[in-house]
């Protein structure tokens, strides 16, 4: 996540704004929310509005859509909850018809080098410390199926995504809408992505609601090979976080698993070597 969470600032009226502050090295990301927010928002969109931007200096004043988050509403019933993730279907839509030239040169694509360069992550945090790659020969299976769905992932028609389009960048608001945050990030990528993200990161919903939402789609490979991707993508950005004392997230990091482990059992090219090695990872779900 590259849009800082930045402190409250109250205004005279009473209400409030956020406050980014991006640090030198995060300098281009402001530049790219301001270009992202615009493409969002004539989408239809609701994302925050950007009150004042002096990119040069890393400041920008933005709209407040509050603490609350779709995630923070994960104990209350599925049937409420669905509404939220109707419309968030939608808009995972309305992002995926974004004229792809309007995206291509914000940032770069979620081709087969950067789906695996994440997945490298997650065995060095979290696979290989905890063994969960078996001996070495079971590692060089598990090694070579990741990399087949990688290129099989990174060779279906990009679309635009959101690149985070999960629970906790997505906020509802009083309005009746969902407003979307973290959106900088917006890149050409697989076309299930987004919705990988949404039903498969932080918010894990029950087969029947995903089924529903997703109608037939629910049963593409190339929504199966998204799931397993990002799901053990974020395995290891959490055990990454916990590294540097971030500890909030490790409680995700089991339903993650278990969920990538799910729909690589359904892929041709995962299916064998995940099952080899499904009670040990069972073990840590």
């Amino acid at each position: 996540m590259a849009e800082p969470a930045g402190p409250r600032a109250v205004t005279a009226a009473g209400g409030s704004l956020i406050v980014a502050v991006y640090p030198p090295e995060l300098r281009n990301a402001c530049e790219r929310f301001v270009a992202t927010g615009g493409l969002l928002r004539e989408a239809g969109l609701r994302v925050p509005e950007v009150m004042e931007a002096d990119c040069r200096a890393g400041l920008m004043l933005l709209e407040d859509f509050g603490p609350r988050t779709l995630y923070d509403l994960r104990g209350d019933s599925w049937t409420d909850l669905r509404d939220h993730l109707e419309e968030a279907v939608e808009d995972a839509g309305r992002i995926a018809r974004l004229r792809p030239g309007t995206v291509a040169g914000l940032s770069p694509p979620l081709d087969r080098a950067l789906l695996e360069r994440e997945l490298e992550q997650t065995w060095r945090s979290f696979l290989e410390p905890r063994g969960l790659g078996g001996g070495s020969r079971s590692q060089a299976a598990l090694r070579k199926a990741l990399g087949e769905l990688c290129r099989q992932l990174g060779d279906e028609p990009r679309v635009p995504c959101h690149r985070d389009y999960m629970a906790r960048n997505l906020v509802p608001l009083p309005e009746g809408r969902l407003g979307v945050l973290d959106h900088q990030d917006l890149r050409l990528g697989p076309p299930f992505y987004d919705l990988a993200s949404l039903l498969n990161d932080s918010l894990y919903p029950p087969a029947e609601i995903v089924a529903e939402l997703l109608g037939g789609a629910a049963d593409e490979l190339g929504y199966h090979r998204a799931v397993a991707q990002r799901a053990l993508k974020t395995v290891g950005t959490f055990a990454t976080f916990a590294e540097r004392g971030d500890l909030r997230h490790l409680g995700l990091i089991p339903p993650a698993l278990g969920r990538a482990l799910d729909h690589l059992l359904l892929l041709p090219e995962t299916a064998e070597i995940s099952a080899r090695l499904a009670e040990r990872w069972r073990s840590v779900c």
